[in-house]
């Protein structure tokens, strides 16, 4: 009876993570190491493969559709991140300051775009930006000369105006969130006595706040570069597709069309790995800039 007992208790820990390592290797290591061999095959579909080595990936760095969908996606996510941090930090600066009234209600009204999920934001906002008839338009029409008959859907040059609009409605609200919890842990005595030394709020912004929240800052645009790189759902349903000439084709996208519609799994593994890539050699870059600016 001893022996069995010291037998559950040495079990019981690889007990407890063997369901995790079973899901793991099923749904996680095994399409993994899978993706590695079928990146190294073309296919017609699941059924036929042959073996080609390097080829799908020497055809990927010349391949003009790839390098448009990753134009894309790059402009994409400059441009989102330059946009939505600073937005999120202003209204949680709004929002922590003592004299907004109902913070709890703002609070949750900004936050609760980020609940309906890329699908809905996407046939959304295919009737916001219609031409005449669609809020965004009606609002330009009637602030601007440029009328309200601007085809969002329509024209290249809009194509991915139209998907950061969409996106910052998605997410201005989530980085909100995060910076107020930062900006809550921020020392008020330091703004006190930064205040009695004579410095404006500029000054208290740049030397005690933006330290403060620096973490935060560095996890927001982090996330929401490797987010920006996996873009797919939103600019696929508000287009029905990659949208005109594929100005808003982006790297996901491309790996989808390649895969399961022409069914060229190889192919489409090519470029997911090739995403991972980037999306690595990204996040390590910034995050080496983070160090060594937190260094100096």
């Amino acid at each position: 009876m001893k022996r069995l007992w010291i037998l559950q208790q040495r079990a019981a820990p690889y007990l407890f993570v063997l369901p995790f390592l079973v899901l793991f290797v099923c749904f996680m290591l095994v399409p993994l190491c899978r993706s590695v061999v079928l990146s190294l095959h073309k296919t017609a579909g699941p059924g036929t493969m042959v073996f080609v080595g390097f080829d799908n990936f020497r055809f990927l760095l010349q391949d003009s559709l790839f390098w448009k969908a990753v134009s894309n996606t790059v402009t994409y996510a400059v441009c989102f991140l330059a946009i939505q941090i600073p937005a999120s930090l202003g209204l949680a600066l709004l929002l922590n300051s003592p004299f907004v009234r109902a913070r709890d209600f703002f609070r949750y009204a900004f936050f609760s775009t980020h609940l309906v999920g890329n699908v809905f934001v996407a046939v959304l906002f295919m009737l916001l930006l219609a031409p005449r008839h669609g809020l965004v338009n009606r609002f330009i029409g009637s602030v601007t000369p440029l009328g309200s008959e601007l085809n969002w859907l329509g024209k290249p040059d809009l194509a991915l105006p139209a998907v950061i609009l969409a996106a910052l409605w998605l997410s201005v609200g989530y980085g909100m969130v995060y910076f107020l919890a930062a900006l809550q842990a921020v020392d008020r005595e330091l703004y006190e006595a930064a205040e009695v030394d004579g410095a404006g709020r500029w000054a208290r912004f740049w030397h005690i706040t933006l330290p403060g929240i620096r973490p935060v800052l560095v996890f927001l645009t982090l996330v929401g570069m490797i987010g920006s790189f996996q873009l797919f759902e939103l600019p696929y349903v508000l287009f029905q597709g990659p949208g005109p000439n594929n100005s808003a084709l982006t790297v996901v996208m491309y790996l989808f069309q390649q895969g399961f519609e022409t069914g060229d799994l190889g192919y489409a593994s090519a470029i997911g790995w090739m995403l991972v890539l980037m999306v690595l050699a990204v996040s390590i870059a910034q995050i080496r800039l983070t160090r060594a600016d937190r260094d100096s």
